[in-house]
């Protein structure tokens, strides 16, 4: 695994508590890459605990270039969604969504305390998921005629290639995913096969 190409996430969702008089900040953290997809997790939060008085969270996207944004929904400003960043920075992880529901229990807590409670919060949810290093993986596109198939197959097999998509017909067309350390490499042996178009997806 080249080491240039990898990086720290989550492997799935997982979720963690925190209580502070009376209030309760439930935390989950999972993995996540763009912010389509953080919308659709924040909705779904957001809908199971529609009782929650806020719903703050922070997400970190890419690998070097990153791209964050923290979200204190109604909360002083910097009490919450600042922690939770700070929390997924401190645990070096990218490509995931920590959000906190808090339910008020009827006392204010202050700034120190609200900070206490979200850092908390996100610090039990990532703690109580498993990180794992993953590979970054690249996408693509193969169209080809129906006699190159066998060449095409023989390359994925060896080199143990995901198919995301197949159609052969006269004129074939395959999907695959493979790690971006790979990808010069294998473009580079495609190329060298007659009649083939590439394209990258992602």
């Amino acid at each position: 695994m080249n080491l240039s190409y990898t990086y720290k996430t989550l492997e799935n969702l997982s979720e963690g508590l925190y209580k502070e008089k009376g209030s309760k900040f439930i935390g989950y953290a999972t993995p996540c890459y763009n912010e389509l997809e953080a919308k659709e997790f924040l909705n779904s939060w957001k809908k199971d605990n529609n009782q929650a008085r806020h719903l703050c969270y922070a997400y970190r996207f890419g690998l070097t270039n990153f791209t964050t944004r923290t979200n204190d929904d109604g909360e002083p400003s910097n009490s919450a969604g600042t922690p939770i960043l700070g929390q997924i920075q401190s645990f070096e992880l990218t490509n995931i969504l920590v959000g906190i529901v808090r339910y008020f229990g009827g006392t204010k807590l202050g700034i120190g305390g609200l900070i206490t409670a979200y850092k908390t919060a996100a610090k039990e949810a990532i703690e109580n998921g498993k990180i794992i290093i993953k590979e970054l993986e690249t996408q693509l596109e193969i169209n080809f005629p129906y006699e190159k198939l066998p060449q095409i197959m023989s390359l994925i097999k060896q080199h143990h290639i995901q198919i995301k998509l197949q159609d052969f017909n006269m004129l074939c067309k395959l999907q695959i995913e493979l790690p971006k350390s790979l990808e010069d490499n294998i473009i580079h042996t495609l190329k060298n096969i007659s009649l083939i178009e590439i394209t990258i997806l992602k």
